[in-house]
């Protein structure tokens, strides 16, 4: 598996625009290059240790999915760097990069995040148990924790730049997008709710065949020459939750293929989820990883190997 990938914690190689939790991006010209790290995040606060080989996976799921998916078209990938393909300039840095990385079309983001709930978990459930509500939307009484919803629900939120993203409501969204897109908020949006709960809708097709619930996600989108497109990852244990479908149902809590595990590690710590991160010991980060391998190796039939 990935164990053969040494851990890239962090690049520092020319035209660097900018640096987040897990992505450096780089600048060439037409392109941007976008290389995923083995940086992990849990509480908006980055660990010190890499998930080594982390960052390979987000970058093969997200190929993976808008190579699959229909409804991905269209998005903002041009490649994935490869061993035989580099951009210029690179070369010398071609082991670093090396499917980890992405060449993708410049496009102005929506500063929006587009998230898709299928069932009610996470920061829907303790919203909907306070109100009744997610994201302004009035949701059945009786629901629990787990359970799958009515129908899909579309609750838009903040695109931080640090610290949390924030739920708002959908007019919220149009607004936000209206300010950057000259007045054009409500036709983008409605653009980007539709194409983002089509994404759901294949991909929990997709998954539920390989015995995996898509329990929810988030997407974002760019324009491109005035083209809605798709950008950053898509549908990898970072930015979705991903269930064995034999541990779904009402009131239960099922494990996920994500950062959950270390998420709860870090609960059981006397830490008050600020910076500086706490040490994280060997057999968590392994743990860690393995619930990210699994992931990519039961949705995509695929094995990482190198």
């Amino acid at each position: 598996m990935t164990e053969s990938i040494p851990a890239v914690y962090s690049t520092d190689l020319p035209g660097l625009l900018s640096r987040g939790k897990v992505r450096d991006i780089y600048d060439l010209g037409e392109r941007l290059l976008i290389v995923a790290s083995d940086r992990i995040s849990a509480f908006d606060v980055v660990m010190d240790q890499p998930v080594p080989g982390k960052g390979v996976i987000l970058t093969e799921m997200s190929r993976f999915w808008l190579e699959r998916l229909a409804s991905c078209t269209p998005h903002h990938l041009d490649y994935i760097v490869r061993a035989d393909r580099v951009p210029a300039g690179y070369e010398a840095h071609a082991e670093q990069l090396r499917d980890r990385s992405m060449v993708v079309k410049r496009a102005e983001v929506l500063q929006v995040e587009c998230v898709v709930r299928g069932y009610l978990v996470g920061g829907g459930w303790r919203e909907y148990r306070e109100t009744g509500r997610v994201s302004g939307i009035e949701l059945s009484p009786g629901l629990e924790p787990g359970q799958k919803l009515p129908e899909l629900i579309f609750t838009p939120s903040t695109k931080a730049q640090t610290g949390h993203d924030e739920p708002i409501s959908y007019d919220q969204a149009v607004d936000i997008v209206a300010r950057m897109a000259l007045g054009m908020g409500p036709v983008l949006m409605a653009e980007a709710r539709e194409r983002s709960m089509a994404i759901y809708e294949e991909a929990a097709r997709f998954a539920e065949s390989r015995g995996i619930v898509l329990a929810d996600t988030k997407f974002e989108f760019g324009l491109c020459d005035g083209e809605l497109v798709v950008v950053d990852e898509v549908l990898t244990p970072d930015s979705s939750r991903f269930w064995p479908a034999e541990a779904v149902g009402p009131g239960l809590q099922p494990p996920s293929f994500d950062k959950q595990f270390l998420r709860d590690y870090l609960e059981t710590l006397a830490w008050n989820k600020q910076p500086p991160p706490p040490q994280i010991p060997d057999e968590i980060v392994s743990r860690t990883r393995a619930r990210y391998l699994d992931a990519y190796r039961l949705l995509t039939g695929e094995s990482l190997t190198r």
